[in-house]
Order: structure tokens, then C-alpha cells, then sequence
């Protein structure tokens, strides 16, 4: 498929995608759509807080109010059309909290595990059945799944060139 058909498909699966730009997963999906030209954004704790300091400038994210992370959880799953979660093992911390969130705002919910026979055609078809134009991509920072980031990234990377 050539990169400008990858493109075209991308952009029919999705407009934009949002992330809170934590390390890990949040980090993958933002450098899925900058390596597709999708556009992204989203919420981040205020002081673009996240566990290796502060989330580089290159991640079009912005800040809220507050420092703590539930606040930028809540806005980005607010302000998108559902939430796509990426996972390895148990569903812990943020990203349990982001399920619950997508509950409390009757947002459509996807939980992927990552254990190597996950079909991004699943998230395309859940994406295509719920009309999402603008997902927001949740999972697991680095420290808590290393190697989450890189298996993320190549899933989105299939996920948005509809391979």
C-alpha cells in the first residue's frame, strides 16, 4: 500500500487522535498519527507532567489546571468519540480508571491486549460500528509494562494504514 493510500485510509478511520502523553502507550499513540498525519493532541497534567519529567514539546498536548493525572483522563475521554485501550496483563491503574471514566461518560470503550495475536482489524471495525472520528488511546506508561510503547506504536501504525 502506498504511503499516500495508508494516508487516505487513516484519515477515513479517524480524524484525530488524543493522548495524555504519558510514556508508554499515551507516547505510541502520539507518534502514530505524527508518523501518519493525523492530527493529535489532548490533555496532560499541568507542567506536562509525566514519570520521565516533562512530555517533550514535539507532542502537541495541552495542559490542564491541575497536576494530578484523573483530570487529564476525564477531559480527553470527554472530548473524544471513545477510547481505545492498549493493555498487557491485568487492567491496573490509569488505564482501569480510564474504563471507568468511559462508563461514567457513556463513551464507547475498546480494551486491546498486546500479547501478540491482537488484530487491528477489531479496533477497525469497533472504530467504523461507533462512528469515532476522534479516539482517544489509553494504556499502561513504560515502567509499568516495559516494552508497551513499542508494541503499541507497531499496532497503531497497522491500526491507522488499515493493514
Amino acid at each position: 500500500m502506498s504511503a499516500l493510500l495508508a494516508m487516505s485510509h487513516a484519515n477515513r478511520i479517524v480524524r484525530g487522535i488524543v493522548s495524555g502523553g504519558q510514556t508508554g502507550v499515551d507516547r505510541a499513540a502520539l507518534d502514530a498519527a505524527l508518523d501518519v498525519g493525523i492530527d493529535c493532541g489532548g490533555w496532560c497534567p499541568h507542567g506536562r507532567r509525566a514519570e520521565d519529567g516533562v512530555i517533550p514539546a514535539r507532542y502537541p498536548v495541552h495542559e490542564t489546571a491541575a497536576a494530578d493525572y484523573q483530570t487529564r483522563t476525564r477531559r480527553n475521554v470527554r472530548d473524544s468519540d471513545g477510547t481505545l485501550i492498549l493493555n498487557r496483563g491485568p487492567l491496573q491503574g490509569g488505564p482501569a480508571l480510564t474504563a471507568r471514566v468511559t462508563g461514567r461518560y457513556a463513551k464507547p470503550c475498546l480494551i486491546v491486549e498486546l500479547d501478540g495475536t491482537a488484530d487491528p482489524r477489531t479496533a477497525t471495525l469497533w472504530i467504523e460500528e461507533h462512528h469515532i472520528r476522534v479516539l482517544n488511546v489509553a494504556g499502561p506508561r513504560e515502567s509499568k509494562r516495559p516494552g508497551i510503547h513499542a508494541l503499541a506504536l507497531r499496532y497503531l501504525r497497522r491500526l491507522l494504514a488499515g493493514t
